[in-house]
This record gives C-alpha cells, structure tokens and sequence, in this order.
C-alpha cells in the first residue's frame, strides 16, 4: 500500500494487521479486554489481591489504627512491663519485614499490568493506523470524484463554448446576407 509508504513486507506486525483490516473490510475497534489474559497462577491472584488491598484507603486507616493501638499499648498501658519499650525496635522490624515483602508482591502486580497496558496500546495503534488509513481513502476516492466531476464539468463547458461559436458563425452569416 502506498499510504505507509513501504513494501508490504516491509511492514511491522502492527501495520500489516492494521492493513489488513483495511483490505478485508473488518472492524479493528473491538473489545481487547475479554482477550487479555487474566491472572492465571495463584501468586498472581495473590499479587493483585495484596496490590488491590494494599493501595487502598481502608488499608492505610487499618494499618495507622494498628500502628497507633500498638504504640498506645506499649507506651501508657504495659508501662515499663511492655514488650516493645518506646523505640519499638520490634514494631520497626515488622514495619521493614511487611515492606520488604509488600513492594515486590505490589511489584509483580504492576509489571501484570504493564503487560496488558502495552497489549492495549498496540490494540489502539492498530485501530487508529486503519482508521488513518480509511480516510486516506476516502482521500482518494473523494479526489477521483472531483476529478471526475471536474472533467465533465470541462467537457460540458466545451460543448457550450463549441455551440456558441456554431451560433455566433450563424449569426454573422445572416448579417453578411
């Protein structure tokens, strides 16, 4: 096709099905999200979950509640017989365990994600190359129809012209008689 400007085997995978959408005369706009694979595996499942709930505004609101009765706890309550006296070096290393766990679970989640963003982003580049391509088109056919119309158009006009010179040498012969 000369509308990409290159040799059809010269095209990416993206433009030649784009092209050939075109050619077939089929619909590329449709529905990605049914064909993208949802989470299969169980770490998968589990990743989203943590993903879902760990970036969430009642996860935050637990998780202070939490820290906050903890401090309570062992600071006013427990006194000096507390478990975790007040630089809460326990607290701390169960802070950087759930942190050294919870990011690469969050992690895995979001590179799921960037798989599928980048699936839905060469879905919507093939949908509008052959939308770019159908108005190109349409371009063309547009331009043939004006060509065409032009060229009548033209070819009328010279009928006229020929028949007013037919009746202009009429009208002088009839003034030279």
């Amino acid at each position: 096709m000369h509308w990409l400007g290159n040799q059809i085997e010269m095209l990416g995978a993206s433009e030649r099905k784009a092209l050939e959408h075109v050619l077939l005369k089929r619909t590329a706009n449709t529905d990605l999200v049914p064909h993208l694979q949802p989470p299969t595996t169980r770490g998968q499942r589990i990743a989203d979950a943590v993903a879902r709930v760990g970036g969430s505004w009642s996860f935050i609101t637990i998780f202070l509640a939490a820290l906050l009765g903890w401090i309570v706890l062992n600071s006013r309550w427990l006194g000096s017989g507390s478990f975790d006296p007040y630089p809460f070096i326990f607290l701390n290393l169960l802070l950087s365990m759930l942190a050294a766990l919870q990011a690469p679970v969050i992690m895995m989640s979001q590179n799921r994600e960037a798989v599928v963003d980048r699936q839905m982003a060469a879905h919507d580049y093939e949908v509008n190359l052959k939308a770019e391509l159908e108005i190109m088109a349409l371009h063309e056919k547009m331009d043939a129809l004006r060509t065409g119309q032009l060229a009548a158009m033209l070819d009328k006009q010279q009928q006229q012209i020929d028949m007013l010179a037919q009746l202009l040498a009429r009208s002088e012969l009839i003034r030279s008689a």
